[in-house]
């Protein structure tokens, strides 16, 4: 009788510890883990080196603001070479083993996709991008929610572009473009719009990154005899392109998307045989709290802001941080209800920095609703996960990338009225 009393009581002793174990478990642990998916190698790396520091000074931010839950947040960064599936890869690591609820990536829709579908929805962890822009990622129904971007969609972009187009004369144009989600969904919105606008596409050749040559690409384009020439893809791929174009006999007056707006393919092509190019881009709302991501990370970084991808990312992971600190635990489907939190319409203004980082904490402790402001405007989430902006079109001269004009929302609005009509 006394073993079974004894027995029983140590049967209630393990008992209990479990009981005690698993509201341990469940108690918040620190530091809180958020992770991070991007091209640090391949053919987008040339982009990818300001993101990444952006990103870094957003989680500096971060945690100099009172982090997430009053806990510091460590930020896990995996490279997934612009490949998709070293990108599911890296996504899975993140979510399997580091058991991330919620991470930012990537930059290539080619890669997002399948992150999409292999693991962020199945697994119903939260996924903000800075730059995969492709439509159908919030309009299919795949991501069940768990995907946002801080960027508008390629329709944006496309629109711009083709309004531009039209603007500088440009009739017969080839299109060169990569063959991903991101390239036929720019494609398909281009086509619409300078149809719409008075101009044609003459001819479309699709291509496959990271390949020693295009050759055959470009010969086939050229075939078509177009005017101009409108090149979809990534840098390094687009320095080979472009370089091609140019020695075969192709035209100058070249049209180039957003990824393109770096150093590394103006140096790489040459300066003075890019001049007559112009590209598209999503812009920065003029105002204070673009003004002070601008000067911390000038600050911190000894370089400028310019370049695709650099005021996006760093909205991406402050709505993340913001949106955990929002929601009521740290699992995927509390903090994707919290997303649309950050950017209330009766809310409290809080913008970029840790001094505005520590404001919306506070406040949101308080249970008072707060009105993101972040490095590119206002973040403000429609029903999709998806936000709005200006474009501006950049150019070469004297050597360096300048910005030509800024097509404002309002300009950009009555462009989506014109071609939708």
């Amino acid at each position: 009788m006394e073993r079974r009393i004894r027995s029983a009581a140590l049967v209630a002793l393990a008992l209990m510890t479990g009981v005690l174990s698993a509201g341990t478990a469940a108690a918040q642990s620190c530091p809180v883990k958020i992770g991070g998916v991007l091209p640090l190698t391949g053919s987008m790396a040339p982009i990818t080196k300001k993101i990444a520091q952006s990103a870094e000074l957003a989680i500096e931010h971060v945690n100099q603001g009172g982090g997430v839950k009053g806990c510091p947040v460590q930020f896990i960064l995996r490279d997934d070479q612009g490949q998709p599936t070293v990108g599911v890869d890296a996504a899975k690591y993140l979510v399997e083993v580091e058991r991330v609820p919620a991470f930012t990536g990537t930059i290539s829709s080619g890669v997002t996709g399948p992150i999409i579908s292999a693991v962020t929805a199945p697994s119903k962890v939260v996924q903000i991008t800075c730059c995969s822009t492709a439509s159908p990622f919030t309009l299919d129904g795949r991501s069940g929610g768990y995907f946002f971007r801080t960027i508008p969609t390629s329709k944006t972009q496309a629109y711009a572009t083709a309004s531009e187009t039209a603007r500088r004369g440009m009739k017969k144009t080839v299109v060169i473009y990569i063959n991903t989600d991101f390239g036929t969904d720019m494609l398909r919105f281009y086509k619409a719009a300078v149809a719409k606008l008075g101009g044609e596409v003459i001819a479309e050749v699709p291509y496959n990154d990271n390949q020693p040559s295009y050759r055959a690409e470009v010969t086939k384009a050229l075939a078509a005899k177009p005017e101009s020439l409108l090149l979809i893809g990534f840098p390094k791929d687009a320095v080979t392109i472009v370089r091609e174009w140019l020695s075969l006999g192709g035209t100058k007056s070249i049209a180039l998307n957003n990824s393109m707006r770096t150093m590394d393919f103006v140096n790489g092509v040459g300066a003075k045989f890019v001049e007559d190019v112009f590209g598209m881009d999503n812009a920065q709302v003029a105002g204070p709290h673009v003004d002070a991501f601008n000067t911390a990370f000038e600050e911190k970084f000894k370089t400028d802001t310019k370049g695709p991808g650099v005021h996006t990312q760093y909205d991406a992971l402050m709505v993340m941080a913001l949106a955990m600190n929002i929601s009521k635990d740290l699992t995927g489907p509390s903090i994707k209800d919290a997303v649309r939190r950050v950017h209330v319409p009766n809310g409290a203004p809080v913008g970029t920095g840790p001094a505005e980082f520590k404001k919306a904490v506070e406040l949101i402790k308080a249970g008072k609703p707060i009105k993101y402001f972040g490095a590119t405007g206002p973040i403000e989430f429609d029903a999709n996960g998806d936000v709005t902006g200006p474009a501006l079109v950049w150019k070469i001269k004297d050597g360096q990338i300048v910005t030509d004009r800024i097509i404002t929302i309002e300009d950009m609005q009555a462009l989506f009225k014109r071609v939708e009509n």
